[in-house]
């Protein structure tokens, strides 16, 4: 190891710490066997220093700057006093343990990082201002309500605003979620942060640049962190009885027994050496068995709150549904076949950059489908695609452009069209020879395993939701084939943020786990009581802003994930329970003149291997609910409850209400 690397990994503090900690265990073990060192002194000095200097120095902190009481003066207390009296191995093993449990504490509640910095590089830093004179371009947060706002295709949108010239495709699964892309056009609203695919349009800003959707989720998801509060060490919050306690039973048997060794040992067996450990050991144990089955959390804090979950609110797109828009079924027109449909639907879509198109010209691969040979390629952005292939147009889009095109359509075809939207699907039609071909329906599906995990939660006691910036038909579509009855659609970030801290948690004193995957879902798993992020098709900002994370997107972890919580939850008050047990037989014990530093000591150490053993029987424990075998289902169809009132949000339109 070179020099420099060995000065980072020593400037590595949970590194070091480590180091501390294994060295004091060591000097504590030649202590105790008496091994022959090279030092001129107990070796469990060592000990007593290493872990027992920043103890004291906290509790000195604590009391002098803060005026605080916590568990460390207790501590401070016994170590200071055993070592007066020449019982430096119960001075070493009660500062080792006690700074063990503070090393397995603080790796247990690290944080997630909230990655704001990475939402602040997706706003656009510029927008392009038209004005009498021609274009400028300024900084976005300077747009003006009311300003004329251009955009080129490719662009991210800059402001909210309204479209007053053009047509075209936007992308507004950053904000909403909806898989599918939303055409627009003249007097459609756009949000800033979405993502212009196709045409260059112009918009009239209806928001200041400073108060776009983008800037205000920025906001919601440093707001939403502010409000985590730290988990308290139950030792934190009775220090101040515990030492008064602790201070008057030891002077009490010193005045009563006038043996002062009686009195330090109740120092050191009053010290919650394993009751630091109740907590962290469980919670490390049990992060290590959900990290076995494919969840990451990210703190002890986290898995308690999961304990504590009594609903469960889904995102849509991307959580309960696979993300992308899938061919679910051709309805061919005029007497063709099927086959015959999909070889003109492949040979419109074939070059089409739109996501529907790529849909249906991947469906066509996936079944061998043959596309024509292109003559002329022509798209018309927000309206569809025209081809010139085997000596014949032929059309694929929305029914505006085949008939503009001469391509009759039959009202059969327009009312199987309709009804498919009704229920939250996107269709394309397909033109050719002066009258439709048909039409592709496409939708984007539930995860296969999406049904059984929330009949599994249900079944659990606890309640799911649906929250999503879809569509009311793509939403209640979803939450029919999910079995989940409680739905919120058409949400936008800050929408979802005010459910679950409004309607949920204020309202109906529910505690929520938030599940989502995209950046807009980011603030809402930060508002949640606890949150959990998909691993593999999650964006970074949801995997940051969450509280774990599902690393291949298995909803079927869900139900297992809270049982482990609720299990770890009733090993920790379990641990507790013997903590404050083992203290109290030892200082009736000690008060008796039964037992000495060391043997206190040592008695400590005892109870602490107990609890670390109750706490290991979590790492492996196994599912009461898992099932073997059997084929995951979509779960029974449950109807769908409309959400209560029109939301200011409705005029976000359905991506399936145009085809492309």
């Amino acid at each position: 190891m070179t020099k420099e690397k060995l000065m980072l990994w020593i400037k590595d503090e949970e590194k070091r710490d480590v180091v501390l900690k294994a060295a004091s265990l060591a000097a504590l073990v030649a202590s105790f066997l008496d091994w022959p060192t090279p030092l001129p002194f107990d070796p469990a000095w060592l000990a007593a220093v290493l872990c027992g200097v920043p103890i004291v120095g906290e509790a000195l902190e604590g009391l002098f700057r803060s005026f605080d009481v916590t568990a460390d003066v207790l501590v401070a207390m016994a170590l200071v006093a055993a070592l007066v009296i020449g019982e430096t191995f119960a001075a070493g093993e009660v500062a080792f343990i006690m700074g063990l449990g503070g090393l397995l504490e603080d790796r247990t509640l690290r944080k997630a990082r909230e990655g704001i910095e990475r939402l602040v590089r997706l706003a656009p830093a510029e927008a392009r201002v038209v004005t009498g004179e021609g274009e400028r371009n300024v900084p976005a947060g300077d747009v003006r309500e009311g300003d004329l706002v251009r955009v080129l295709p490719g662009e991210i949108i800059p402001v909210d605003g309204a479209v007053v010239f053009g047509t075209t495709t936007a992308d507004q699964s950053l904000l909403t979620g909806e898989s599918l892309p939303a055409d627009k056009g003249v007097g459609d609203p756009v949000f800033g942060g979405t993502v212009n695919q196709l045409g260059a349009i112009d918009l009239k800003a209806t928001r200041p640049g400073s108060d776009s959707s983008i800037q205000r989720m920025i906001r919601l998801v440093e707001t939403a962190s502010a409000d985590k509060t730290p988990v308290v060490r139950i030792m934190d919050r009775w220090a101040v009885y515990i030492v008064g306690l602790a201070l008057l039973t030891a002077l009490g048997t010193w005045f009563f027994s006038g043996e002062i060794v009686r009195a330090v040992t109740i120092l050191v067996v009053f010290c919650p050496c394993a009751l630091v450990l109740a907590t962290p050991t469980a919670i490390m144990a049990g992060i290590g068995n959900a990290s076995r089955f494919g969840v990451l959390i990210s703190s002890g804090e986290a898995l308690e709150r999961l304990s504590q979950v009594t609903a469960v609110a889904f995102d849509k797109t991307g959580t309960l549904t696979v993300g992308r828009p899938e061919v679910t079924g051709v309805v061919p027109a005029g007497g063709l076949s099927e086959g015959g449909l999909l070889t003109l639907a492949a040979t419109v879509e074939q070059r089409s950059e739109h996501p529907l198109g790529r849909a249906v010209a991947a469906r066509a691969r996936e079944l061998g489908v043959r596309p024509l040979e292109l003559e002329e390629f022509a798209l018309v952005p927000g309206r569809g695609v025209a081809v010139l292939a085997g000596g014949q147009k032929i059309y694929g889009g929305g029914a505006g452009l085949l008939e503009d095109n001469g391509q009759r359509i039959p009202d059969g075809l327009l009312e199987a069209a309709e009804a498919h939207r009704s229920e939250g699907r996107a269709v394309v039609f397909i033109g050719a020879g002066g009258r439709a071909a048909g039409l592709v329906v496409l939708a984007d599906t539930l995860r296969p395993d999406a049904g059984s995990a929330v009949r599994d939660i249900e079944e659990a006691g606890v309640k799911t939701y649906l929250l999503t910036g879809d569509h009311r038909r793509a939403a209640e579509r979803i939450a029919l084939e999910a079995g989940i009855k409680n739905v919120r659609y058409e949400l936008l970030p800050e929408d979802k943020v005010d459910v679950i801290t409004r309607e949920l948690a204020r309202d109906k004193g529910e505690k929520v786990l938030m599940v989502g995957d995209g950046l807009n879902d980011a603030p809402a798993l930060k508002a949640a009581h606890v949150s959990l992020a998909m691993g593999q098709g999650g964006s970074g900002m949801a995997v940051e802003a969450a509280d774990g994370v599902l690393v291949r997107d298995d909803l079927k972890k869900i139900p297992r994930l809270l049982r482990l919580a609720r299990r770890a939850a009733r090993t920790i008050r379990l641990n507790i329970g013997l903590s404050f047990l083992l203290n109290l037989v030892t200082v009736v014990l000690a008060a008796a003149g039964l037992m000495g530093p060391v043997v206190g000591a040592l008695a400590h150490n005892a109870g602490a291997f107990l609890i670390v053993f109750n706490s290991a029987r979590l790492l492996n424990a196994k599912d009461s609910g898992d099932r073997d075998g059997g084929a995951d289902d979509a779960g029974a169809p449950a109807g769908a409850e409309r959400a209560a009132g029109n939301r200011e949000n409705a005029d976000v339109k359905a991506a399936g209400g145009r085809a492309a």
